[in-house]
């Protein structure tokens, strides 16, 4: 019978490998200390709110890392070309979020509420995808943790772009 030791030092190992290979492969740029995001305005029923926008792939990959909590008139809004699932990851955050999915008209198609942080290398080789419900979507807007309670946004909830 294998002992406890034999089992957890290759899942330690093997979790170990996962989280380099997982920070290596993300776009350089993306590393840098501090990345500079264009800055935009969304609307989302009556809640304005400044978002920062990621809409390069280098963007999208580093996202909110190592930023700190926002106040909850501040976002992130994640751009794509055209509706896909969109697979989110909460790597190396510092706090967690909610996370909104919206299709080309600003209807709301997934809500993820108190998504939690990935920090540790065990955690980041564990850290759960979620894609949206796997609907289609070409926005996501990423808030801090209770936004969507405290302003009841619901599935039929809207986004409005006002500047991005």
């Amino acid at each position: 019978m294998a002992t406890r030791g034999q089992i957890l030092i290759p899942i330690a190992i093997t979790a170990a490998i996962i989280g380099i290979v997982g920070v290596l492969t993300i776009p350089a740029d993306s590393k840098l200390a501090e990345v500079k995001f264009p800055k935009g305005t969304v609307k989302l029923d009556n809640v304005t709110l400044d978002v920062q926008i990621a809409e390069t792939d280098a963007q999208r990959a580093r996202g909110l890392m190592f930023q700190d909590p926002m106040p909850y008139d501040q976002g992130m809004i994640f751009v794509m070309d055209n509706e896909q699932v969109i697979p989110i990851w909460m790597l190396n955050m510092q706090f967690p979020l909610d996370i909104i999915w919206f299709d080309s008209n600003g209807n709301v198609v997934h809500i993820a509420k108190y998504v939690q942080p990935c920090k540790s290398a065990l955690e980041t080789a564990t850290c759960t995808v979620d894609n949206g419900g796997g609907k289609l979507a070409k926005y996501v807007l990423e808030v801090t943790a209770g936004f969507v309670s405290k302003y009841n946004i619901t599935a039929s909830s809207k986004l409005q772009i006002i500047s991005i």
